[in-house]
Parts: C-alpha cells; structure tokens; sequence
C-alpha cells in the first residue's frame, strides 16, 4: 500500500512526474497492470483509518495494489476523483456531495453508504449545554450542507427556530433566536482550532475525532441517530459516473462493505461512528 499526502501529489505535478504516477492509478491508465491499482482520497479520521486497517488488506488479497491519497479539506478530494486522478473517495456526506455536484458541476455518484458520524456542539469551557449563556457566540460550518446540518442540530435541540424550506438552511432561515445567539461561519475543518475563540462550535464527527473529543461523550449536544433525515448525512464510499460498474469500483465497494470494516468501526469508535450498512 502507498500512502501519500496531497502535499506530495502537488509537488509531483509541479515536476510533472505526476501524470506519469497517476497513468497507474485509474482512469488514466491503459495497460492491464493499471487495472489492479486502485487510488482511494480519505480524510485522516476516521476516513484513513478505517480504510488503512480494513479495507486495504482485503483489496490487497485481491491482488490490487493500493495507494491512499490524505486530503486536509473537502474540495480536491472530489475534484481529484472527477478530473481521474483518483479512483474513489471516501470522506463526505450524501447531501455535501450532492450539493457539490451542483455547485462545482461534478459528476459524481455514491456507490455505497459506509457510516455516520454524528455532529456535535462542542465547548472548551462549558461542560453541559444549560451552561450556555444568552448572546453566547456559535461557531458552524461555512459550506451549505454541513452549515445546514448545523443549524438543524441546533433547531431540534430548542436553541433556535427554523423557517420550514426543502432546500438547505442557511443563516436567513433562523426564524426565531430566543436567545440571541452570534454565529461565526468557518470552514468546517477549522472549527477545532477556533474553538478556543467561541463559547462553542458544531463540528463534524470527523474534525472532532480528529481533535481528540469522543462524540458520544464530550459534546453538548449531539446529533440523533433516529432523525427521519439522517440518511443524507452517512458517509459515503463516491466515484465519478460510468465508472460504478466497472470491476475495479466493484471490488472497492466489496471491500469497504465487508465485515471486517463493520467490526473495526464498531469496536475502534464505540458508538461515535456508526456503520451504515
């Protein structure tokens, strides 16, 4: 297995080396040993982790050759997957995919549901959610999907009133804010490092994993896992169109819905990522 940072891929492309490393790697390669190497883009946790533990050892008894690509954000890992660069990712959301096939005019599809991770609101100074005081500062995500999801955490738990609406929430849909809340609009991967500036942050399960909080245990409030929506928001295994019948998408998708991963993801997280299949 190669493990490679998208600090390294940039490097490469500047050298040009990279399209000669990326004609292996799938869509870009034509020979009959490319069809054995598989690139996969994840997110360090529990993205990497997961695949790293259990997904690579069953691709690699297959006879595929595995190189997991690290992304610190949540745009190049999709438009990596979409320009060929990769053969799939696995980092994000139904709902964030969807809307960035829409905004960013991608053509992507998921082709299996991995888990859910449950975003939280999380505080380094308060210790239960009734300490949080009128006129508090929110932090949230800035991109639509994950700021909608925020928002709707923070609705069903009484914080605030939301305008009822098929699309996504955004700030102008808060109907009522009894409280008067502030609320500070970041990028998502961020929020851990501005949580020292706020009284508290919603944060994906990923970050906060990252940062070292158990969902489960250390956030406010924490996302219900029989919420009627909750489905948009598994995490999912995604490739560009076309591809989702080809042999080799089939035997990422065998491989990421096996067993084993279930085992790894229930033991290692105990309840703080959830599998989805």
């Amino acid at each position: 297995m190669r493990k490679t940072s998208f600090k390294k891929i940039g490097a490469l492309v500047l050298s040009g080396v990279l399209v000669l490393s990326l004609a292996g790697c799938g869509a870009l390669g034509n020979s009959k040993s490319d069809d054995k190497k598989i690139s996969i883009g994840v997110t360090p946790v529990p993205h990497q982790e997961i695949v790293e533990a259990a997904v690579v050892p069953a691709l690699e008894k297959e006879g595929y050759k595995v190189e997991v690509v690290e992304f610190n954000d949540y745009v190049q890992p999709n438009t990596a997957v979409q320009e060929g660069e990769l053969d799939a990712n696995y980092y994000q959301t139904t709902r964030y995919m969807e809307n960035e096939n829409k905004e960013r005019k991608l053509d992507l599809v998921a082709v299996a549901e991995i888990h859910l991770e449950p975003m939280g609101l999380y505080s380094k100074t308060l210790k239960d959610i009734k300490e949080l005081k009128d006129g508090a500062t929110i932090a949230i995500p800035n991109d639509g999907s994950n700021e909608s999801r925020a928002l709707a955490l923070l609705s069903d738990n009484g914080l605030i009133k939301l305008k009822e609406t098929e699309e996504l929430y955004n700030l102008t849909s808060i109907e009522e804010n009894p409280h008067n809340f502030n609320f500070s609009e970041i990028e998502a991967a961020s929020l851990p490092v501005t949580l020292s500036d706020v009284d508290a942050a919603v944060i994906n399960g990923n970050y906060a994993l990252g940062a070292g909080f158990n969902p489960k245990n250390d956030s406010l409030i924490l996302e219900s896992t029989d919420s009627a929506s909750i489905k948009q928001y598994f995490n999912d295994l995604v490739v560009k169109k076309g591809s989702e019948n080809s042999e080799k998408i089939q035997a990422i998708k065998k491989a990421f819905t096996s067993d084993e991963v279930k085992k790894f993801i229930e033991e290692k997280y105990q309840g703080s990522v959830i599998p989805a299949f």
